[in-house]
């Protein structure tokens, strides 16, 4: 009976991860949607050709997808040992991640491409790329507590709730930046 209540105590809480993922995916559809309409009004879009770091940071975020869907296998077979270390991996990729979006920004800067100017598809591009990069830190957030709790060796049932709600979001983000990169590409 106690398990019981413990998976059932999970799922209002998993629901709130989805609930964030849908609203988010709202919110970066409406950014989406109005750099369409300024497009259409105005005939251009950004006119840049976006650094090539974004697509290492993509190559970067996919890898860290990888990472943490095996970390997952990994836990589901026992093996927290291995779970631990892809963990720690997927960390480091959201961090290089991290690091090469600003290196993405300041090639964006060094062209001329600033966030206030009279194009608002240029600064379309630094609002989505930063808003996700927020949800970056957030998903290093779920990461981490994914790794408290195989430190701390919590059970199974907990270990399993954390690594669920790390990979829905991790996994939400990833597909997220892939949409908003390949939207730039192909709107520039």
């Amino acid at each position: 009976m106690q398990q019981e209540n413990v998976a059932f105590n999970f799922k209002p809480k998993k629901f709130v991860v989805w609930l964030f993922v849908v609203s988010s995916t709202i919110m970066f559809g409406g950014w989406t949607s109005y750099y369409l309409v300024f497009m259409a009004s105005k005939g251009k879009g950004h006119g840049l050709v976006l650094p090539e770091v974004f697509t290492y940071s993509t190559g970067v975020l996919v890898l860290s997808s990888v990472c943490l869907f095996m970390a997952a296998r990994a836990l589901k077979s026992g093996d927290t040992g291995k779970q631990r270390m892809l963990l720690w991996l997927t960390f480091v990729l959201g961090i290089v991640f991290g690091v090469l979006q600003f290196q993405g920004w300041v090639g964006l800067y060094q062209t001329g491409a600033v966030l206030v100017n009279n194009n608002a598809a240029i600064s379309i591009i630094y609002v989505v790329s930063g808003f996700h990069l927020l949800h970056i830190v957030a998903g290093l957030g779920f990461v981490t507590s994914s790794l408290i709790g195989n430190y701390k060796k919590v059970s199974p049932e907990v270990a399993t709730y954390r690594q669920d709600v790390t990979s829905i979001f991790w996994h939400f983000i990833d597909i997220l930046w892939i949409y908003l990169y390949v939207f730039l590409l192909l709107n520039s």
